[in-house]
């Protein structure tokens, strides 16, 4: 039976010109290159400059994923912006965003649920899409997460980027089958019982103050690994498909050890695991359209390819999104 995909058009990227190595924190945190790189995988991050804010670095990813697209931003009726550190309270980073890009129609709105925002994203703009009520979707996840950083604390502060990252999705008809182009499944988890382990703390309807990121490294390991594996093969039964079948693997760039102990116990072969965090450090909801979009640009990531995008964040919130490329 034919049916309605979210096929994606185009991707693209941005990532402050700032970079900074892990021999650069250790100029004001007591860390070294050694201890940052064997816990998590991460050499170097991006940090914003002070006048780049999120929808500053939205909107560069969002035409640069329009160019790859090969198509007009007024061609646009949807844009789903995935973050946790937005411009203001109000109004949302997505209108930021909408009115840098020249859109003055259709609906735009921001999407919270921290790092696991891109997959909701890309989940919450295919229903729109899907029930035919919108034909064309930006769906971007950006993030200045320097600016909620301790950076006294060597135990936070030297996971962090900055970044965005963005997919264009358009609706388009398909046979109904797992070899369509689109957006084949998603399924979406929460479970607020384990905000202790990892928020910030503070925000307007508590502290009234921006607050910063703490977290419970070893908490989040151990409940990262363990659960994004029920929505990955829960993705995998809905669709009829195996990790055999899978091209890629892109789950949100954390943490090395994480990422590759997730793989292991999904049964993924290491070749298929698309790895950016070593240069990108941990972006949250940009991390994977970072990811993707790396993968794409270098040529991994080809038009007709299985992908398996996943993710887990603060609430917690984890989620994945299989995706015929």
């Amino acid at each position: 039976m034919k049916r309605i995909r979210s096929v994606v058009r185009g991707c693209g990227s941005y990532l402050p010109p700032r970079l900074v190595t892990n021999k650069d924190l250790m100029e004001f945190v007591e860390t070294s290159d050694e201890w940052i790189v064997q816990r998590t995988g991460i050499e170097q991050r991006h940090i914003a400059a002070d006048d780049e804010t999120t929808s500053i670095l939205g909107i560069k990813a969002a035409e640069a994923a329009l160019a790859d697209a090969g198509l007009q931003a007024s061609e646009i009726d949807l844009i789903v912006c995935a973050t946790s550190t937005p411009d203001y309270t109000f109004p949302s980073t997505a209108t930021m965003i909408q009115n840098g890009l020249g859109i003055h129609h259709g609906a735009a709105f921001d999407l919270q649920a921290v790092c696991t925002g891109f997959v909701y994203g890309v989940a919450t703009a295919d229903k729109f899409l899907t029930s035919g009520s919108h034909k064309r979707a930006l769906v971007i996840g950006a993030e200045t997460f320097s600016r909620i950083l301790d950076w006294e604390d060597r135990t936070t502060c030297v996971l962090f980027g900055d970044g965005a990252g963005a997919i264009v999705l358009e609706a388009q008809e398909g046979e109904g089958t797992p070899a369509d182009r689109g957006v084949l499944t998603s399924h979406l988890r929460s479970d607020g019982r384990y905000r202790d382990k990892l928020y910030v703390d503070g925000g307007p309807g508590s502290t009234k103050t921006t607050g910063v990121l703490k977290m419970e490294g070893r908490e989040v390991f151990r409940f990262a690994v363990g659960m994004v594996t029920d929505v990955v093969r829960d993705a995998f039964e809905s669709t009829q498909t195996t990790a055999e079948q899978l091209d890629w693997f892109v789950p949100h760039q954390a943490n090395k050890r994480i990422i590759t102990a997730s793989a292991e116990k999904l049964g993924i072969a290491p070749e298929k695991v698309v790895i950016t965090v070593n240069k990108h450090g941990n972006t949250s909801a940009a991390s994977i359209p970072l990811a993707l979009d790396t993968a794409v640009k270098d040529g991994r990531i080809k038009r007709g390819d299985l992908v398996m995008i996943e993710a887990i964040g603060g609430g917690f919130t984890w989620g994945s999104a299989l995706i015929r490329w």
